[in-house]
């Protein structure tokens, strides 16, 4: 282990993050795992999701939602979701609601929560208040944390100064106010005095780990972070390890951004006496060009997929695969394809993977089209779905029945991955206009074909024409183009019941007119 002045540099060959925070260089992909037994648990675990209201639900807020959940769920534990909103100016107005939404969309189903309520409450921190304020007080009155009064100027220039030492350093504060008495009526915040050196600490995905500042010998400066701001509401350090133990919570996963925090988490525990939980860091997500996906740029923003009929089983399955593996049997053909219930009965800490995880919409979209086709072989999900859909079918087809929804559905079906593909059909519910149609290759063999079935009627036409010498695929075609403009995707048999015969008589017969 060395010592060196730069950003932390906690990477794989495509992974690093992007804070400047200045702690020992090492590889965690070069630690050697010892050959260990499961680390998943074999008691309950209590998993919190804890997101902060700051803008709608994203792909990776989801799959940190969805790992805890599964955890939970696998081990016959509890799944519990707390807000934190101690950071009231950056609040998002129906971003709370919202994250509630989505996982009941998702059919993530909550033990305790603001909402479902349980006995460790309250679930919002800003309601928790008094409570950060009696832990607070413990460690002053141990001396283990300390108030103070520095002015936002004199913070602002021990930060600037920081980063002039060489080697630099993101550790400023010189601990002036620790022995400091100033009246009890100044404005102050509550910092923590932390240990010169932080306590290692254990990752069940990435072994023993020491993460150490990068201190400056010639001008010593302190990580003494802050627990409680001058409005009296916890840092987020601070609010997550209280909240973490009082509400008995027994594993954490999230992000591999969180790394470089979880010193700072241990080194609460140990100033309160208490156990940390077990620890479980997941890989970041980026985007096929490696970079990391942006909740500020909204990149796969799960609301608007769900208004892009997304399935809410397409998604939890393809968001499952970002960091986890199901298990495999040597020689043994697997699939990739879950439901929900299936997630839970497989999931298990032991098949996370460290690597980042590339996020290809292609994916998604493959599991979009599976996972509709099973839909469409289970009668009541069907059922839902088309009672969901219809409201929005019915003007869409100028007031076809949901007979007729379920009748498209199922010739249709094959060809669609998800049920608002239909409305890309438009030409069973509008006139065909023959203008911007391209014409036939031969005029007269068309006009031969139309003009016979005007006579003698569209039945057995196929057999009738071909008998005549007429070769079907030209048959085929120039019906396809009289019934729907030349629109690929229902067989012609089928195109001709969900028409009716009087439409198909009605638009053959606009198109003899339009070669004309």
């Amino acid at each position: 282990m060395w010592k060196y002045p730069i950003r932390l540099n906690i990477r794989s060959k495509s992974r690093c993050f992007t804070k400047r925070r200045y702690y020992s260089q090492f590889d965690l992909d070069e630690i050697e795992a010892p050959k260990r037994k499961s680390i998943n648990p074999d008691t309950p675990a209590r998993t919190r999701f804890a997101p902060s209201p700051t803008g709608f639900l994203h792909l990776g807020s989801l799959r940190t939602a969805l790992y805890n959940y599964l955890l939970a769920k696998n081990t016959k534990g509890h799944f519990i979701v707390r807000i934190e909103d101690t950071d009231q100016n950056r609040l998002v107005e129906g971003a709370e609601q919202n994250i509630f939404d989505t996982l009941k969309w998702c059919k993530l189903d909550i033990d305790e929560s603001p909402i479902h309520g349980g006995p460790y409450g309250p679930y919002r921190q800003s309601e928790r208040k008094e409570i950060y304020q009696k832990y607070a007080q413990i460690l002053l009155e141990n001396g283990l944390a300390y108030k103070c009064y520095c002015s936002k100027e004199r913070l602002l220039e021990l930060r600037e100064s920081a980063k002039l030492l060489k080697p630099p350093t993101n550790v400023t504060y010189d601990r002036k106010c620790l022995s400091k008495h100033v009246p009890e009526e100044g404005s102050y915040i509550i910092r923590f005095k932390s240990p010169y050196n932080y306590p290692k600490f254990t990752d069940l995905l990435h072994g023993e780990l020491n993460l150490q500042p990068q201190y400056n010998s010639k001008d010593q400066r302190y990580d003494d972070f802050v627990i409680i701001k001058n409005d009296g509401m916890p840092t987020y350090h601070f609010a997550n390890v209280v909240d973490d133990h009082l509400m008995k919570i027994t594993h954490v996963i999230r992000g591999e951004e969180w790394l470089p925090s979880t010193p700072k988490h241990i080194a609460l525990y140990d100033a309160f006496g208490w156990t940390p939980p077990k620890y479980i860091h997941i890989p970041l997500l980026t985007s096929l060009q490696d970079k990391k996906l942006s909740k500020r740029k909204g990149d796969f923003n799960i609301f608007s997929l769900r208004e892009q009929g997304i399935l809410p089983e397409a998604l939890v399955n393809f968001v499952a695969l970002f960091g986890w593996a199901p298990p495999r049997e040597l020689n043994v053909k697997s699939s990739e394809m879950f439901n929900l219930d299936q997630l839970v009965q497989q999931f298990s800490l032991d098949q996370l993977t460290k690597g980042n995880a590339k996020v290809s919409d292609s994916k998604l979209h493959f599991f979009q089209k599976e996972h509709f086709q099973r839909i469409l072989q289970d009668e009541d999900a069907l059922k839902t779905l088309v009672d969901k859909f219809y409201p929005k079918f019915k003007v869409l087809s100028k007031g076809k029945s949901v007979d007729y929804l379920l009748a498209l559905l199922h010739d249709l079906g094959p060809n669609l991955d998800s049920i608002q593909g239909v409305a890309d059909h438009r030409y069973l519910f509008e006139d065909v206009d023959y203008t911007n149609v391209k014409p036939p290759k031969n005029i007269t063999q068309a006009k031969q074909i139309v003009d016979d079935i005007i006579v003698n009627g569209i039945d057995d036409a196929i057999e009738r024409l071909s008998s005549q010498g007429v070769p079907k695929k030209t048959i085929f075609m120039t019906l396809r183009t009289a019934l729907s403009g030349g629109k690929p995707g229902l067989p012609i048999p089928a195109l001709i019941s969900l028409l009716s015969e009087k439409e198909c008589l009605k638009r053959i017969s606009s198109y003899r007119d339009s070669l004309s």
